[in-house]
C-alpha cells in the first residue's frame, strides 16, 4: 500500500490512469501529473470532481468537499 508507484506514463498505477482520463481541469496543459502532492476530488460515486496542483492547501478544499456532502 506504501510502495512507489509511478503516476505517469505505460507503468502508471490504474488509478492515476483513471484519474488522467477523467478530470483535466483548466491550468493543466496535460492529463500528465506533475507532482506526487497533486490533489483529486472523486465524489461518492467515484467520478474524479476537481484536480488541484501540489501547492494547493488541503484546507482551502473545504468548500468543495463540502459542496459534495
Amino acid at each position: 500500500m506504501f510502495s512507489k508507484i509511478e503516476v505517469n506514463g505505460k507503468g502508471a498505477s490504474p488509478l492515476f490512469k483513471f484519474l488522467q482520463k477523467h478530470k483535466n481541469t483548466s491550468g493543466t496543459l496535460t492529463n500528465a501529473i506533475k507532482w506526487n502532492f497533486t490533489k483529486f476530488l472523486v465524489d461518492k460515486d467515484g467520478i474524479p470532481r476537481k484536480r488541484y496542483s501540489p501547492q494547493t492547501s488541503p484546507l482551502s478544499m473545504e468548500n468543495d468537499i463540502k459542496k459534495m456532502l
